[in-house]
């Protein structure tokens, strides 16, 4: 990997349409605005594996049709070379393992695709493990077999939509750091997606990385103001330290939904139709690093929140372990 001395941001985790069809060309407004790296979803626990493979190859084609803009990432010397060149480094997420299917050495497929972070549930219970947003019952067999193999694969172990028990489990047991790629601290604002004292402590612990996120709901802000995105950041710095705090901003462009997909979450459908709020937008991204340095931040600790800390995440995770 190459030494970067450019300042970036690394955003942990955002969201395209999950459309065979969706216009990529959209990541450029994170490009402009001073991101180098983005996770970018490819499927949550509705979506089957053949459609979530049929997506890595649309997506993955679209950003390689643009290589005045975008690199495929999938090591750290991508992410290097987006640096130096200007550009924006992709690789995708995965937000629940239903895709997965009961042979955990599935996932090496979807690792060869470009995926390099995943969760185990997305909000509802699976196979796996509890989501925050039903009953907590905790990590499974079958999801402790696939936390070991995610450490395996060189992919990022990422608990954000767990439940508090299934994280905690997770936190315990894996081998390599560990994320919530996009959350907010929910002593500040209480929601079943943001995440405790206890929790920011346990994912410290492993090494690993918590992502403030920009979701007006988890900032407890309808209008999406930087200064709400700062107060959750400042908020985890102060409990865990500058080294296990970045960005996941998980802005999502248009629709996540398709109606006419049968794969469309029905709940992510509802949600995208009634609510209002604005969330932080990526051209907030630079208010965001001038408003840590108004607060005092000095340029060490700007440069690890802004990317070094997940950076080092994927370099402990990114690499094979077979």
């Amino acid at each position: 990997m190459a030494d970067i001395s450019e300042p970036f941001i690394w955003d942990a985790h955002s969201c395209i349409p999950l459309m065979l069809d969706a216009d990529l060309s959209c990541l450029e407004r994170h490009r402009a605005s001073g991101a180098r790296f983005v996770h970018v979803n490819v499927g949550m626990d509705d979506e089957p594996w053949h459609y979530v493979t049929r997506l890595l190859h649309a997506f993955a084609a679209q950003l390689r049709s643009r290589p005045e803009q975008f690199i495929l990432a999938s090591s750290l010397d991508d992410v290097s070379l987006a640096v130096l060149q200007g550009k924006l480094a992709v690789a995708f997420d995965l937000e629940g393992s239903n895709m997965i299917g009961p042979d955990v050495e599935a996932l090496r497929l979807f690792h060869d695709l470009g995926v390099r972070q995943m969760h185990l549930v997305y909000n509802r219970n699976n196979a796996a493990g509890g989501g925050c947003l039903d009953y907590d019952i905790g990590l499974t067999a079958y999801g402790a077999n696939l936390v070991r193999a995610v450490n395996r694969c060189g992919v990022i172990m990422d608990v954000s939509h767990s439940s508090l028990r299934t994280s905690l489990d997770v936190m315990s047991i894996s081998t390599r750091p560990v994320v919530f790629s996009h959350a907010n601290a929910r002593a500040l604002t209480e929601h079943p997606r943001n995440i405790t004292d206890e929790q920011i402590k346990a994912c410290a612990a492993t090494g690993g990385v918590i992502g403030v996120t920009g979701i007006s709901e988890f900032l407890g802000d309808p209008r999406g103001r930087t200064d709400s995105m700062l107060r959750h950041l400042d908020y985890m710095v102060e409990l865990v330290g500058p080294a296990h705090v970045g960005i996941g901003l998980d802005y999502v462009y248009g629709p996540m939904a398709d109606p006419s997909s049968p794969y469309s979450p029905p709940a992510m459908k509802a949600w995208a139709a009634t609510r209002r709020a604005r969330d932080v937008e990526p051209e907030q991204l630079p208010e965001l690093m001038a408003a840590m340095q108004r607060a005092g931040y000095g340029e060490a600790s700007v440069r690890q929140i802004a990317a070094g800390n997940f950076m080092r995440v994927a370099a402990a995770s990114w690499p094979a372990h077979d």
